[in-house]
């Protein structure tokens, strides 16, 4: 008995610490969703129509110009990209940031793809950048539809359909605990497509960005 009392003492230590720490993850934050929604308009109006690289390069540009390496720990290497299988769609990432609180990516595919948002426990901002994402919810009887320059926002807890039409990339951004999240961008990977290649990439980079950010704490 007094085995399993200190046990269950220890599990609901763990929750309140769970409870507590949510409460103030909001103090770890850099980014600003509607910052960001302007820098992906402000990318697309600078950029020759359809050209994610030059929207890309204006992005990060930008990020690396505003926000001190000091305070947050930026990829600026555009070439890095790495596959991703989630939910059933399937596209490709390039990882700006990612921390426990936060992370930033572009992410498309010139091909189109539709899947499942996944059920996060993080809020989810797609900026549209190039082409159309289409959107639905259970009893939903027409879609939503979202061009560029317009933000899709997933809220935490909740989840869709999706489609993303040929050559659509967006900037997407998700704060709240983002290594919640990693099991379902795992998940294909591990159970259908096999590609250990891409997960053992996409693992050292996110990894990677991580441990940069705690280095110069932040979470």
């Amino acid at each position: 008995i007094t085995k399993w009392a200190g046990r269950l003492a220890l599990l609901l230590l763990f929750i309140a610490t769970c409870g507590w720490l949510d409460t103030i993850k909001d103090r770890w934050y850099i980014f600003d969703p509607t910052s960001l929604h302007e820098l992906a308009q402000a990318a697309i109006a600078s950029s020759p129509p359809n050209d994610t690289s030059a929207m890309i390069q204006h992005i990060v540009k930008n990020l690396t110009s505003t926000y001190p390496s000091t305070q947050i720990r930026l990829n600026p290497d555009t070439s890095e990209w790495v596959f991703n299988n989630a939910g059933g769609a399937m596209g490709a990432m390039y990882i700006i940031h990612a921390s426990i609180t936060e992370y930033l990516i572009i992410f498309g595919t010139p091909l189109g793809t539709e899947g499942h948002t996944g059920l996060h426990t993080a809020d989810d901002y797609f900026n549209i950048l190039v082409g159309e994402q289409w959107a639905f919810s259970p009893g939903q009887l027409e879609m939503e539809r979202y061009p560029p320059g317009s933000v899709h926002h997933l809220p935490r807890g909740t989840a869709k359909q999706y489609k993303m039409h040929e050559g659509c990339f967006a900037m997407e951004y998700a704060r709240g605990w983002i290594p919640l999240m990693l099991p379902f961008g795992f998940a294909d990977g591990l159970t259908s497509t096999l590609d250990i290649p891409t997960l053992y990439n996409t693992a050292r980079v996110t990894g990677r960005e991580i441990i940069y950010n705690l280095l110069i704490s932040k979470i």
